[in-house]
């Protein structure tokens, strides 16, 4: 279990409400951007120019959040609250808005650092439960042992890795060495702002690079692309800035028969809700990790339990994202409110 602080934001209108949860943390240790400071950008800058105005479509959004420059996570939770209050509006599913298909999306699971044994051991009780991937964070001195235990055991498993920008290019003997593991990819092994030096990596390895961190932009993804940087992308929906820009990497890396996967930062059930919608797109042909919820809160803030069953997550139903707020347990764990009129 995880406890976690993120501002929930909460768009009013035509007597509906659109929900959108920030993935930002207290202190940059993912990306640059801190809740306080996109607090502050929300407060003094995107809620002024929108509340109060009328839009024909969340597209309509761009040309305000655009001319800021960074705070991606800033700009996303906005962007997707007003998706979510959008579609509320047509009566249809986000699904359908965002142009997706299908009842359920497969996920897998990521596993954090821990000892050899408990891998194995959590590696096995979640493929009982049906995951359809495995995927293991490494770091130097736990790597290349980890995934010989992991395939003694597990020769056919379902399995990628996801080494947080932890390796360099110094470390390729180590990089190649995981090419005798049948790994789906190796997410984000150099740093995090980096796509020459995964170009380079690329080319001396035959496992596929993912990358998550160095693509903020679809102009990221284009380069990436480009030089052969990445073989699949992880896409979090926060992280690039909100549905449009998501879409657009998605669409960009269909053309180049590159898939993508949907990429999860300990989300409430109003992040999940919102991942798992985008999860439909067509080209997200690999198990996101939008898994159960129970993984890690032990109660969830949102009506609707979001859990999986054979490694699939159904899609919630309803219009906008398909959840509904618990408003009583959600005061019991708000620690702040702030509220913005026109």
């Amino acid at each position: 279990m995880h406890d976690k602080i993120f501002p929930l934001l909460i768009l009013r209108g035509e007597g509906l409400e659109g929900y959108a949860e920030s993935v930002v943390d207290p202190l940059p240790d993912y990306l640059e951007e801190t809740i306080a400071g996109g607090m502050e950008l929300l407060r003094e800058v995107y809620l002024p120019q929108i509340l109060g105005k009328r839009f024909t479509h969340p597209n309509a959004l761009d040309p305000i959040l655009s001319p800021w420059r960074g705070h991606y996570m800033t700009k996303a939770v906005v962007e997707m609250a007003f998706y979510d209050l959008f579609a509320k509006a047509r009566n249809e599913s986000l699904k359908v808005f965002l142009g997706g298909e299908g009842d359920h999306v497969d996920v897998g699971v990521s596993l954090g650092i821990m000892s050899i044994d408990e891998t194995l051991a959590k590696t096995q009780e979640h493929l009982d439960q049906g995951y359809r991937r495995i995927k293991l964070k490494i770091m130097p001195r736990h790597d290349v042992k980890l995934l010989e235990a992991i395939r003694a055991r597990f020769p056919d498993c379902p399995l990628s890795v996801d080494a947080n920008s932890a390796y360099s290019l110094a470390d390729m003997k180590i990089m190649r060495a995981l090419d005798c593991f049948r790994l789906d990819y190796i997410e984000q092994p150099l740093a995090h702002d980096d796509i020459h030096d995964h170009a380079t990596l690329q080319k001396e390895i035959i496992t596929p690079i993912c990358l998550d961190e160095s693509i903020r932009t679809t102009a990221h993804a284009r380069k990436a692309l480009q030089t052969d940087a990445t073989r699949v992308i992880n896409i979090k929906v926060g992280r690039v800035g909100g549905f449009g820009e998501a879409r657009r990497i998605h669409d960009l890396a269909e053309a180049f028969s590159v898939p993508v996967w949907c990429g999860g930062m300990l989300e409430s059930g109003i992040g999940r809700a919102h991942n798992i919608h985008l999860s439909t797109l067509r080209n997200f042909k690999k198990p996101g990790d939008t898994s159960s919820a129970s993984r890690y809160f032990p109660r969830d803030i949102i009506h609707e339990k979001l859990e999986t069953k054979n490694g699939q997550m159904p899609v919630p139903q309803g219009s906008g994202i398909g959840v509904t707020l618990d408003w009583d347990f959600l005061e019991t764990v708000t620690l702040s409110k702030e509220n913005f009129k026109a």
